[in-house]
């Protein structure tokens, strides 16, 4: 009989602990999750999920302009914010209720409530003390709010799905994923959008052409991009109900109804007794691990947004695995963190796998660079002025695709395929031999021959 009540006690019931506990006890663990909120994390609830769902209903405003260059006429039509807010509330509930069901299939215990590591191998949940073999770590991260006067008058992303209305007027700070994609929604339903980032172009990180084509193309749609730039302060506007005056860094404001911070993430470990506990956090709140996923305590591990890695819900999903296989299986699960697709919702959308341009001179050096802009075919007769871009990084010793890159609708679907390839280490030479599926965009990567100078 164990000395512990548990084998793992997993505290965050979003993707990663869900995966790690759910596979844990299948290997023939004995493990209890804590949840104090929604299971299924971020993701489900705030994150992923919602944003898609929001970003295909804003999208329809499109879809009925562009009906028209195909013989359709399309009568009046209005957008109902409660309507939308209400079907999307659903189905979050109903992927909870899925949750819930995936680990009681699984056998796991679901404790509700706050937990807190009172040593290497204790966690408090109410008042109440459970002991466990190992402790994994899965609490997720939260938005950060800029210090800046005024910051109480502004939401956040998570804000952002609860809101009670539309705001007609809309101020976003911030130039990454999370900006371009609730900058897009709030656009596509209607809101009139100026985006404010400090840097140069868009998606830092990503490659540099993605982020300055995807700006050429937001504009188009109607939004406002204000580039190094800032938010030094808001203030409510007393003669006008809810609104609010931002100014900026340039000397400008901007009245708006809505202020919304997107500058980032951090960890979720205030509270939770780890320094207490012995384990190591960064200076910016992150949990330390090694390549295993254990923290400086052989025994409490940690895997997903609250390491401060790369912070994707597969990323978590696939980390969660190898700490349930390491810990429970024998192993045989390593994480690589190299050739990680990823996408952005935005409009239009952004696919993006393997190296960026610069990344890649760095790392190889010479690199031969193959691109494509277009006019996609739906838009030939949709009278839509969006443009298509494309972007092959191959190395030019080894010709190894290093990065596919592309701007345009259903980028995502079209690059996770891609993806495969690259982890398969394919060259552009087999990219030339592949037989393209016409008509369609994704042919392009197929069909790109000469480089660019």
């Amino acid at each position: 009989m164990s000395q512990y009540d548990y084998d793992l006690f997993t505290i965050g019931g979003g993707s990663g602990g869900v995966r790690a506990s759910r596979f844990a006890s299948q290997y023939g663990a004995r493990v209890a999750i804590a949840e104090s909120k929604d299971l299924g994390g971020t993701c489900v609830n705030v994150g992923c999920i919602p944003k898609k769902l929001m970003s295909y209903s804003a999208h329809f405003h499109e879809d009925f302009a562009d009906a028209a260059g195909f013989g359709w006429t399309v009568g009046e039509t209005s957008f109902d914010w409660a309507a939308l807010i209400a079907a999307k509330n659903k189905e979050i509930a109903r992927l909870n209720g899925i949750y819930r069901k995936i680990l009681d299939g699984a056998k796991v215990d679901v404790v509700e409530g706050y937990a807190t590591v009172e040593d290497a191998h204790t966690v408090s949940v109410n008042g109440k003390r459970y002991t466990a073999a190992h402790i994994l770590v899965a609490t997720g991260g939260h938005p950060t709010v800029p210090e800046i006067p005024g910051k109480e008058l502004g939401i956040v992303s998570d804000d952002f799905f609860h809101l009670t209305a539309l705001p007609k007027r809309s101020v976003v700070l911030g130039g990454g994923y999370i900006a371009v994609e609730l900058a897009s929604i709030l656009n596509g339903l209607g809101s009139e959008v100026t985006l404010v980032y400090r840097g140069k172009h868009l998606l830092r990180g990503m490659d540099s052409e993605l982020g300055v084509f995807l700006a050429e193309e937001m504009r188009k749609k109607g939004m406002t991009i204000l580039f190094e730039n800032n938010i030094e302060a808001i203030e409510a506007i007393k003669s006008a109900g809810d609104g609010k005056r931002v100014k900026l860094s340039d000397g400008k404001t901007i009245d708006a109804d809505c202020v919304l911070f997107a500058t980032g993430r951090h960890a979720n470990t205030a509270g939770l007794g780890l320094e207490k506990a012995g384990v190591a956090l960064t200076d910016k709140g992150a949990v330390k691990v090694d390549d295993h996923f254990v923290s400086g305590v052989p025994s409490i591990h940690a895997i997903g947004d609250v390491i401060d890695r790369v912070a994707l819900t597969p990323v978590a999903l696939a980390e969660g695995m190898v700490v349930a296989a390491r810990l429970f299986n024998q192993g045989g699960r390593e994480m690589s963190y190299e050739n990680i697709p990823t996408a952005v919702f935005s409009h239009p959308n952004v696919g993006t796998v393997g190296l960026s341009e610069e990344d890649a001179r760095k790392k190889v050096g010479e690199v031969r660079i193959f691109k494509s802009e277009f006019k996609a075919l739906k838009h030939t007769l949709s009278g839509n002025t969006e443009r298509t871009f494309m972007k092959l990084v191959v190395d030019a010793k080894s010709d190894r695709v290093l990065g596919v890159h592309m701007v345009g609708a259903d980028a995502g679907e079209i690059v996770q395929g891609f993806a495969v390839a690259l982890q398969c280490g394919a060259t552009k030479a087999q990219f030339d031999a592949t037989i393209g599926i016409h008509p369609t965009s994704a042919e392009e990567f197929v069909t790109m021959r000469t480089p660019v100078a």
